[in-house]
């Protein structure tokens, strides 16, 4: 990204335009200033989704270690949903399954949205306070110990908090797309908001810090639902960044469609680049979400150390794959995203493999906390590369489905994203949190999570080998 204050690109009329057409008076292309406030509110739902991703499983399905420092057991523990399934891996899964099913739909009406603010921008103001208050609401169990209502009132929480999340983000999504009037221009926006995005993420692992001074005076519990209602106040701020700075209609040209909400989706999957993406996408959330769930665990369990050098390891990860951000938007502009995304699965795919040896005899020789810090580098290459190019190459193609169509689909297209996350992320769940259960004891389960991440990441990178880049890029023009 350039030092000046605007985005380096001639402002034009039809390309900006999009299926508008010829003589639609030409948009502004976002300023740099503004560019960085709508990142700002990737930030405020990144960190509340980071406490969601990160410390739900962690707190209502504690292993030992946690449970000696004072953590209360507040739902029934075990395989007890069917045999099966625990609760809160139930829970979580079925929340992110019934979910996906809201995307179409929000994105459905927002892409239809005609108010004079714009199609996307009500949407952000209307979702913020929910969302933050909802995430709040998930760790602030009614009952003080072991309880079916608790349970019962997980699910309801949890069921809240994914619809909200999706009447944010969904939206905010599709503005990445028309915001960005060119390839160039979006990715530079991906580049950014993947800046708060892992900032945000950041931020929700320091929460061990922050609470952990709290405990005196507060108690564990107390001090957890503290510092995280302190993050969800800072997050709701944030997320009203965008919809109070930038005027919608001074930056964006795209029409509200005229499709039903099962047409679009139709179209939207229709796309066979993008189904190559999603399919892969799919692959890579069940492997990234296994991994990231996980993580508090392995430092822990495997590698027994305290619960907050996680936040040591992930502010390193975040660090240095900051550190990584401007070559990856450089390089993608000269190689492409496509290659850089393949290295970044190869990587990833080591990075977890590794992961399963955590606290072994294989990994005796080393302290074991070098084998974290050397997890956290490895990782934190990938991160980077998966922080910025899936976005940018989502508006790609939607961007060349809009000039093939004439329907301004944005929105569909990363619900339909989107969808493949969650779609990811339930299996996700009921994965780790059955397969951990397995030798608790030894940490088994969690190295088989580990590994069960490494092959699935494997996996996605061979799907996405798939993906014609070049093919959308011409119908681009680019």
């Amino acid at each position: 990204m350039s030092g000046s204050d605007r985005i380096s690109i001639d402002t034009h009329t039809d390309a900006a335009a999009g299926s508008a057409g010829v003589g639609v008076p030409a948009i502004k292309d976002l300023p740099l200033a503004k560019v960085w406030a709508f990142a700002i509110g990737q930030f405020g739902w990144a960190l509340l989704s980071g406490i969601i991703s990160n410390w739900l499983v962690y707190f209502y399905q504690p292993d030992q270690e946690t449970i000696s420092q004072g953590q209360t057991v507040f739902v029934p523990q075990g395989l007890v949903v069917l045999g099966i399934v625990t609760v809160v891996g139930g829970i979580t899964a079925f929340a992110r399954f019934f979910d996906a099913f809201v995307d179409p739909a929000v994105a459905s009406l927002s892409d239809r949205c005609n108010a004079k603010a714009g199609r996307r921008m009500p949407f952000l103001k209307f979702a913020a306070a929910p969302l933050a208050i909802v995430t709040v609401l998930v760790f602030w169990s009614p009952i003080n110990g072991t309880s079916w209502i608790n349970g019962a009132f997980l699910f309801v929480t949890v069921i809240g908090y994914y619809i909200a999340l999706t009447f944010y983000c969904t939206p905010y999504n599709a503005l990445i797309a028309e915001l960005g009037h060119d390839s160039k221009q979006q990715l530079t926006i991906s580049t950014a908001i993947s800046f708060t995005w892992v900032a945000g993420t950041a931020i929700a692992y320091v929460a061990p810090v922050i609470w952990g001074g709290l405990v005196p005076g507060l108690g564990r519990i107390t001090a957890i639902r503290v510092t995280f209602t302190i993050m969800a106040a800072i997050a709701f701020v944030c997320m009203l960044v965008p919809p109070l700075a930038i005027r919608e209609k001074d930056y964006v040209n795209s029409q509200p469609t005229s499709e039903s909400t099962i047409e679009s989706l139709k179209q939207t999957f229709g796309d066979g680049e993008f189904r190559k993406f999603v399919c892969s996408d799919v692959v890579y959330w069940v492997a990234i979400t296994t991994f990231q769930t996980g993580l508090p665990f392995f430092v822990t369990s495997l590698l027994k150390l305290p619960e907050t050098t996680t936040t040591i390891y992930f502010v390193l990860m975040t660090g240095v794959s900051v550190l990584f951000y401007v070559p990856v938007n450089i390089l993608a502009n000269k190689v492409g995203k496509k290659r850089l995304l393949l290295v970044a699965f190869v990587i990833f795919t080591c990075a977890f493999a590794f992961a399963g040896a955590l606290g072994s005899g294989a990994l005796g020789f080393l302290p074991a906390m070098t084998q974290g810090l050397i997890l956290s580098v490895v990782g934190a290459i990938p991160m980077a590369a998966f922080g910025i190019l899936p976005q940018a190459i989502v508006a790609n193609i939607a961007d060349a489905s809009s000039k093939t169509t004439g329907q301004d689909r944005q929105g569909m297209f990363y619900a339909a994203r989107t969808f493949a996350m969650k779609m990811g992320q339930s299996v996700a769940m009921l994965l780790f949190t059955g397969v951990s259960t397995i030798g608790m004891a030894s940490g088994a389960g969690y190295r088989i999570a580990a590994v069960c991440a490494a092959v699935l990441c494997g996996l996605g990178g061979i799907v996405f080998a798939f993906y014609n880049e070049k093919k959308v890029l011409a119908v681009l023009g680019q």
